[in-house]
């Protein structure tokens, strides 16, 4: 029996390989295609909805006046708003972060319900660029970085 060339041996080597790349990447878009969540801002949802149930994320500002807390003392009901005088409603049930209110930035994870309502599993909230965290409020600047010196100190 004859055995292979080295250079088919290299060359077989090398499909084989292809073979194998391929092959895993299309194993992981196939196990990622359900992961992925896409990103709507509150006209692109009004204009181009996507699938009911579909998991997306819906980026944009909280309505002044919308928010109401629903008779369960859990649930919430707001609108987000987008540049385009564009109004989406979402309801969220769970904890809400501390930074989310009105008039705030706030990124929904969650899917479109069949009624049009948005219905979030997680909510994200937004702060501006003059956010200062509750332990430095009142600081100057100077006190905010010495207080920061001696927190990195030992981590080193």
């Amino acid at each position: 029996m004859s055995a292979l060339k080295p250079k088919h041996q290299r060359l077989v080597l090398v499909v084989l390989a292809l073979i194998a790349l391929v092959a895993a990447g299309l194993l992981a878009g196939y196990a990622l295609r359900n992961q992925a969540s896409y990103f709507y801002l509150p006209e692109q949802m009004r204009d181009d909805p996507p699938a009911v149930g579909q998991a997306v994320r819906l980026g944009g500002m909280v309505e002044p006046g919308s928010l109401m807390t629903l008779s369960d003392g859990v649930t919430i009901d707001f609108a987000v708003t987008g540049r385009e005088n564009s109004r989406i409603p979402v309801r969220f049930s769970g904890i809400v972060p501390d930074l989310f209110v009105e008039g705030s930035g706030v990124v929904a994870e969650g899917r479109l319900g069949p009624d049009g309502i948005f219905v979030a599993d997680n909510l994200l909230a937004k702060h501006d660029e003059n956010y200062v965290p509750r332990e430095l409020e009142g600081m100057s600047e100077h006190q905010a970085a010495e207080m920061a010196e001696e927190t990195t100190v030992g981590l080193e």
